[in-house]
Parts: C-alpha cells; structure tokens; sequence
C-alpha cells in the first residue's frame, strides 16, 4: 500500500470514528433532553422544586376535613394523605367568625362526629367550645401533623394518562408550588372567606361610627354603652343581638322581611341525664338519632303541613314575647317554615332581650345612611353608634379553585351532581356540601365514609380513575340547593346541578343517605371505572 493510500484509509478510520462520536453526542443530546422534559414535569409550578404526591390531598381543614382526614386514617391507615388550609390555623368558620355570642345553629349532638361523641353539657355550643374540640379531634389523631397551613390551592388539573391531579397552590410567602394526588378532596364549604355580602347602602360613607360586616368583626370593638344597629335577620342577626345587648346601650336589629326564629333548650336534658347510666358513647348516639329524627319529622311536617308548623312556632313566639307584641310585622315571614333556614336562639335569649328592653326590632328599608344612624323608607331615624352588616355569605364552591381535566376547564353549571359528592365526568373527585335542613357534619360523615369505601374498593380491583357518568343528557336538571335564602339565589347559576333522580340529586334525608351512602354497592353502573 502505497503512503497515500495509508494515509486516507487511517482518514477514514478517523472520520468513521467522528462519525460514532457524533452519534454518540446525539444519543446523549436525545436522554440529556428527555431528562430535562422528565424535570420539567416534576417541576411544582415552574419553581424547580418536585411536586410532591400523596394518595389524597384534601383542601380545608375546618369541621370537614378533619372528620376526612380520620376516616381515611383510620378505614385507610396506608394511605397516605395531605390537608392543605388556606388559613393559618384550623376550624374554618369555627375559627374564622369572632363575632360576640357566636354558636352554632344547630345542636351539637348531631354536629359532632360520630366517632367521638360531644361531652359538653351545652348542644346549642358556644364556638370557641366548638374550635376547641376540633382541635383536640386533630391532635388526639395526630391529623394536625398532616396539615399544610398558608397554603391556598387555585387550580387542580386531571391527566387521564397519568391518574392524577396536580394542585397548583400559592403559599403565604408568595412562593407557587405544587402537589400531585391520585384522588383530590373539597372540605372547604360553600361560601367565601375572604369577604360576605354587602349590599349597596346610600350614604353609607357618611356615617360617622364603625360599619363593617359581622364576618370581619373588628378585634378589641368596645361596644360598651353604645347604640349598635345590627342590619339582617338571620342565624347572625339573632346571635349578636343578644350577645350585644349585654353590655351595649341598645341593639336593634334592623330587617327587610323576617325569619322564622324558634327556641330551643341549650342544653339537651335528656342526653345528659342518659349520660349517668349509659355512659358516654351510648348515650351520645341515643342523643344523637334522637335529634335526627326530631329534626327530620319538623322538616317533613313543615313541608307537608305548613299551617301546622306555623302555628307552633307563633304559640311559642307568644310565649316569649310581651304582650300584644307586633309578631304579624316582626316575626311572620312571606315564605313557609324551611322554604329559608329556621333560626334557632338558645333558651330564647333574643326574646329576653327584647321583653328586657335591651333589644328591639324594625321591619323597614334603608333610605340610606345619616352621620348619626340610618333613616328608613318610613321616615323613621334610628340612632346608631356602630352599624354591623349582619347582611349574609358569598357562595363559592371548592373554595374558588379552578378544575381542568385533560386540559379542559371544568365548567361547574354544565356538571350534574352524582350522589351529593361528584361532578359528571370529573374523575377521583369528591367534595363534601352538608344538610340544609340538618347539621352540616351528619353528610360530612357519610361522604367521608364513602370515600373510603370507595378506594379500598378500587385498590382491590386495581383501578386507578372512577368516574360518575351521565348516559342521559335529556335528563331534566334542577337547581342544586331548593332554598330561596338570598345568599344562594344570588349564586345558584354558578353551580352544578341537580338532576330529576338518583342518583343525580343532592339529597337532604340523612336517613335515605345513610343507606345509599354507608351501605349501598360501590359499582352501581353510573361510576364507572377503569
């Protein structure tokens, strides 16, 4: 071989080598790329941390999602599992509402758990008695050690070909991040935190006291010797206004149009004298279907026979209240008993304090707001100190987060609601929206009992997604909520709906519930799995 062709076949060799390098550089180039698409997956919301996941991520750590949280833990104990809680404490409302006199609006023996029974002799509960249980339910559990704080989701998003969510969430630091979870939770109620209604009130920049709404009541307000207009006649009106009058000049409590309001004993005699010989437990859930079935037959009665009910409630009304009180004007509503939520008083105090003279009543509109008090359509001037805007709650469900799935905005209206606790083609979600007519913590219960039910059920036949389809789209659909209260007339368009019947419909018979609920099959033909 001559020197020539020695040196272009070792140029050859040289540029065959290249050529392998240069593959080689390619294949390297190619996992170098995939290694970056697989960290920009992994990537909480573009801030370069991983995404950290769990089984179930639940969003609210109120009364909800702390009786989740155990039934997961205690049905489930491998599971793992997240609360994340926009706040920087738990108890939601019982945490949030600091209200003077604020309890709860229905007893307490079926609003709390039914796996730990209320031992305070009180069932109509103050609520820092109430916030004060759920803390020790969460610490006694260890639930509190599973709780992210300050940590406020605004957008879920469901990938069919992963299983998962991926929550987007924004922590008080001002950081984004995010979690991923097979299954995802609502436990954050229906109604806004950040903000309630207020209306529109002419003149109302001109007064010259402190006005705000009872949601945002002002830490330290001495209300002492003044004269305080509290405007609304609901659950809030009637708390507050005995609780002010304690010490205030005078209350008035200032209405459109009235409620039905009842007395009730705060204390349950008969459960705590069954506590003596039964102990506890026992005589916690006697008290307890006691109280369901008591609240169930008022509700039916009040339904099928409104005159009936009327009528007891004004004998009672009668009772209380002075002699030749106006009731026609103040406490005669246009609507039947729980066409609206019935507002309870604990052993009367609001007609206490109107017969006492330390509270009083005006039906009438506001013409607007003086520097000195509110002038009514009337003509009447009712002087005021301090005005507080007992005027009702915002709805926003899931606590304003943002559902996609597969790229797609959930869009809650066109949904139908699938046994009181999924959307229509929403896979692995569940969220929790109790009674109206009933103590919010009876569905709770029963939805977190589902749940549970339902992944062990999908873990032992190896499905990753459920879904509640509607084969049905001729289906006649419903509002979700059949209340005329203001606060949710003002928001049922934007929520989902109900359908004509089950298991479409959001129901409101704990009874019916606790049956279809707690035990019913899982696999009924409308969830569908895979």
């Amino acid at each position: 071989m001559t020197a020539v062709g020695k040196v272009t076949g070792a140029a050859g060799k040289v540029t065959a080598a290249a050529g392998k390098v240069t593959a080689a550089a390619g294949k390297m180039s190619g996992a170098v790329g995939r290694v970056t698409a697989a960290a920009g997956k992994m990537t909480a919301a573009g801030k370069g941390t991983a995404a950290e996941h769990v089984d179930v991520l639940i969003i609210g750590a109120g009364l909800s999602g702390i009786g989740t949280a155990h039934h997961l833990q205690t049905a489930l104990p491998g599971k793992r599992y997240l609360i994340l809680e926009a706040r920087q404490t738990l108890g939601g409302t019982w945490d949030l509402f600091r209200y003077p006199g604020i309890r709860s609006d229905s007893d307490m023996l079926t609003m709390g758990y039914r796996f730990r029974p209320w031992l305070h002799p009180k069932a109509i509960a103050e609520g820092a008695t109430i916030l004060t249980y759920l803390q020790e339910t969460a610490a006694e559990s260890g639930i509190d050690r599973h709780i992210r704080y300050g940590h406020r989701a605004v957008r879920a998003s469901w990938s069919s070909e992963e299983s998962r969510w991926t929550v987007d969430v924004v922590v008080d630091d001002g950081r984004t991040v995010a979690f991923t979870a097979d299954f995802l939770v609502s436990c954050g109620g229906y109604y806004r935190y950040d903000e309630g209604f207020t209306p529109h009130f002419e003149g109302l920049e001109r007064f010259s006291g402190p006005v705000f709404h009872a949601q945002h009541w002002p830490e330290g307000l001495d209300y002492t010797g003044k004269r305080v207009v509290v405007v609304g006649s609901g659950a809030t009106a009637v708390t507050l206004v005995p609780a002010l009058a304690e010490s205030a000049a005078h209350v008035t409590m200032l209405q459109r149009s009235p409620s039905y309001v009842a007395s009730r004993p705060a204390e349950d005699a008969i459960t705590n004298r069954l506590r003596a010989t039964l102990g506890n437990r026992a005589a916690y859930l006697l008290g307890r279907w006691k109280n369901v079935a008591l609240g169930t037959f008022f509700f039916q009665l009040a339904r099928r026979r409104p005159h009936v009910v009327k009528r007891l409630i004004r004998k009672g009304l009668e009772r209380h209240l002075p002699p030749g009180y106006d009731i026609d004007t103040h406490f005669t509503p246009r609507y039947n008993p729980w066409d609206q939520r019935m507002c309870l008083v604990p052993d009367g105090d609001l007609f206490t304090a109107i017969r006492e003279g330390r509270a009083s009543i005006a039906t009438d509109h506001i013409d607007h707001f003086t520097e000195d008090g509110i002038r009514l359509r009337s003509g009447q001037h009712l002087a005021a100190d301090i005005a507080v805007l007992a005027t009702g709650l915002n709805l926003r469900l899931f606590g304003g987060m943002e559902l996609t799935v597969d790229g797609r905005p959930v869009d809650p209206p066109s949904t139908l609601v699938y046994r009181g606790m999924m959307l229509s083609a929403v896979p692995n979600f569940v969220f929790i929206i109790g009674y109206t007519n009933a103590s919010w913590t009876l569905k709770a219960d029963l939805v977190g009992e589902f749940l549970c039910r339902l992944l062990a059920r999908m873990d032992s036949r190896g499905y990753s997604r459920c879904t509640p389809v509607n084969d049905d789209p001729s289906m006649p659909t419903l509002p979700l909520l059949d209340f005329t209260s203001g606060y949710v007339k003002r928001s049922l368009e934007t929520m989902p709906k109900n359908g004509s019947r089950p298991p479409w419909r959001l129901g409101m018979s704990y009874a019916h519930d606790v049956v279809t609920l707690r035990y019913r099959k899982i696999e009924d033909g409308v969830l569908r799995f895979s």
